[in-house]
């Protein structure tokens, strides 16, 4: 996407709007639609947006004691940049343009703890340390032959799948909704959204996407986008996505594997294959496994948002539950994958598809690099079942025990600062709180809206 098409936009609809969105803690598109000549003012001398979006939760409820933001502060509004370089428009899903915005160049601490702003912090020590980073998201979900109003009015229970039973791999499954699906792609692709790959999942009405490669901001900017307009092109056609972690325990989870890799700035080299190397894994590579391992315990809740996401780090689900990592192995956190030299690459497997894509990208880089600038040692890979291993040592099952380990964690501040690590944690203690004891309090919170 470039600055021409906007401006050829603003040229043949003056009177038109965009819309223009900025991602929240818990990865929700918050936005507006203004008019082109606000726009276009907005484009070189920011806009105004009420800094709330960090301060409240996934359903609008203002989080109490923030520093960044808060009813102390009267919620003004903070000056957000608007990136043209995000420029998305399809005439068949929307009528006015898409843009993203941040907060990067914000006064006071609003950068520090806005997603998009701190990814682009991440991207800048990569680059720094001569470093060009390639990163994708994949993402599982499932689909519901229903509608907001049609969960509200059944109080959440019982959701009803598009399609029934187990049934991975299924071309035959991807038939019964093939106009809509190739139309999907479609779309996609135009929206600069391009997929590598497209199946049903094991379980009643699932789908998995995995999108391309490329440079890490617009790879998490894609990701952002893709959740966003799978739920927009799908709703409007009688389906409600839902990206949440685990809605059924009965089923299998959804996961949001992100692949890595590092190449040299001119993206002639992948740094991650060695061919002198065993399994043609550099020492590099090897580093930046190393960091993942050690820093995960210090920032799961960036892979692990919710108080949901810990049901789907269960053993035998396909999710990991151990600081572990294989050659070619799903059951590990960190799954090395080497048959093809170009494409060698690290699978961090923990993030599930309720992720917020800009800090569970930015969590996966800082601790890679981490393990880079401190030279830290790989154990062994593990063979077989990580499940079994006895020697490995487990993951926080619960988001309470996560979001205090991150809390106290010097790691953390290491990485993100204080700033960010502060105001994140509050939030994370936040949804622990609100949590409720009956069966469908996740089901209301999360399921059409992560």
């Amino acid at each position: 996407m470039t600055n021409d098409l906007l401006e050829q936009y603003f040229e043949e609809n003056p009177k038109g709007f965009i819309q223009y969105g900025i991602t929240d803690i818990d990865g929700m598109l918050r936005g507006k639609w203004i008019s082109v000549e606000k726009a276009k003012k907005a484009l070189s001398k920011g806009i105004g947006f009420c800094d709330v979006i960090f301060g409240w939760d996934i359903q609008d409820q203002c989080i109490p004691d923030l520093e960044v933001t808060g009813w102390q502060s009267g919620y003004p509004d903070a000056f957000a940049i608007i990136d043209p370089m995000s420029f998305r428009s399809h005439d068949s899903y929307q009528t006015q343009p898409l843009l993203l915005a941040d907060f990067e160049h914000s006064d006071g601490l609003l950068s520090s703890i806005c997603p998009r702003s701190l990814l682009k912090r991440m991207a800048r020590k990569a680059h720094q340390a001569g470093f060009a980073v390639e990163y994708a998201q994949e993402f599982e979900w499932f689909n519901f032959a229903e509608s907001p109003e049609s969960l509200y009015d059944k109080n959440y229970q019982d959701p009803v799948t598009i399609t029934e039973g187990m049934f991975g791999y299924s071309l035959l499954r991807l038939s019964k909704y093939q106009y809509l699906l190739e139309n999907y792609i479609q779309v996609l692709q135009q929206l600069n959204i391009p997929l590598e790959g497209f199946h049903t999942e094991t379980g009643p009405g699932v789908y998995e996407a995995a999108l391309q490669h490329t440079a890490i901001v617009e790879a998490a900017d894609q990701a952002t986008l893709f959740k966003f307009f799978t739920k927009k092109i799908f709703q409007q056609n009688g389906i409600l996505p839902s990206f949440m972690s685990k809605w059924n325990p009965q089923l299998p989870g959804c996961g949001g594997h992100i692949h890595q890799s590092i190449w040299n700035l001119d993206k002639t080299q992948n740094l991650f294959y060695d061919p002198e190397m065993p399994n043609g894994i550099s020492t590099l590579m090897q580093q930046f496994i190393a960091g993942q391992l050690y820093c995960l315990p210090h920032i799961l809740p960036m892979y692990a948002p919710t108080t949901n996401s810990y049901k789907r780090l269960q053993p035998g689900t396909w999710a990991p539950t151990s600081l572990s990592w294989g050659i070619e192995n799903r059951t590990t956190a960190v799954r090395a994958i080497t048959q093809d030299p170009e494409n060698i690459r690290v699978e961090m497997r923990v993030p599930g598809a309720d992720t917020n894509p800009y800090l569970a990208m930015a969590a996966a880089l800082a601790s890679g690099l981490y393990g880079i600038e401190h030279r830290l040692t790989l154990s062994d890979p593990t063979s077989g079942t990580a499940y079994e291993d006895v020697s490995l040592l487990p993951l926080p099952d619960s988001l309470l025990e996560a979001t205090s380990r991150m809390a106290q964690s010097t790691i953390a501040k290491e990485l993100f600062g204080y700033t960010f690590v502060e105001h994140f944690t509050k939030t994370r203690f936040w949804e622990v709180h609100q949590q409720q004891d009956h069966p469908t309090w996740e089901l209301q919170r999360y399921l059409e809206a992560i």
